[in-house]
């Protein structure tokens, strides 16, 4: 029997086989018991309660691992809220999207405020895969013509010479 990685260590199942419950979670929309009735097929007798429990914490792992070998988003963004409700309650979802459609990243919030805008910001560019962009459309809500230039101010976003003036509020086409 091989070395297991540090991060399996206490866990009686072969770590191929947890690493094949997680994918199989995350990446096709099944339930957590069509996953114990997959495993059960294969000859692992295990509760869709310990398959919840292997995603809780080889999940962020996971993510956090293959998330350098995405591909990178481009410099064109747009941005944009909405008003959705989550477990009962009203919140605004923000969310940066790239040219192509792909979802750069969301937040969800409380008020539709600047300092939400701006988070979105910070926590979009925090990841090493989004470049800095070069054009941000949005949806001409005046809460993103205060958190461009305040994310400038911050350093947030780039302000270094003809790139920081090529920051544009156009209307999206929907």
């Amino acid at each position: 029997m091989g070395i297991r990685p540090a991060i399996f260590k206490w866990r009686q199942t072969e770590p191929g086989l947890i690493l094949c419950a997680v994918r199989w979670y995350l990446r096709y929309s099944l339930s957590l018991r069509d996953v114990e009735e997959l495993l059960e097929e294969r000859g692992l007798h295990v509760d869709h309660t310990t398959v919840w429990r292997w995603v809780q914490d080889y999940g962020p792992e996971l993510e956090q691992r293959l998330r350098r070998h995405l591909k990178p988003t481009n410099k064109s963004w747009r941005v944009d809220e909405t008003y959705v409700r989550v477990q009962g309650r009203w919140c605004y979802l923000y969310r940066a999207i790239d040219s192509p459609g792909a979802t750069i990243d969301f937040l969800l919030s409380a008020f539709r405020d600047t300092d939400a805008a701006k988070r979105l910001f910070r926590k979009t560019l925090g990841d090493r895969s989004h470049p800095q962009p070069q054009v941000i459309n949005t949806d001409l809500a005046p809460i993103y013509s205060s958190a461009i230039p305040d994310s400038k101010k911050e350093g947030t976003l780039r302000n270094s010479g003809r790139l920081g003036e090529r920051f544009k509020a156009t209307k999206q086409s929907t």
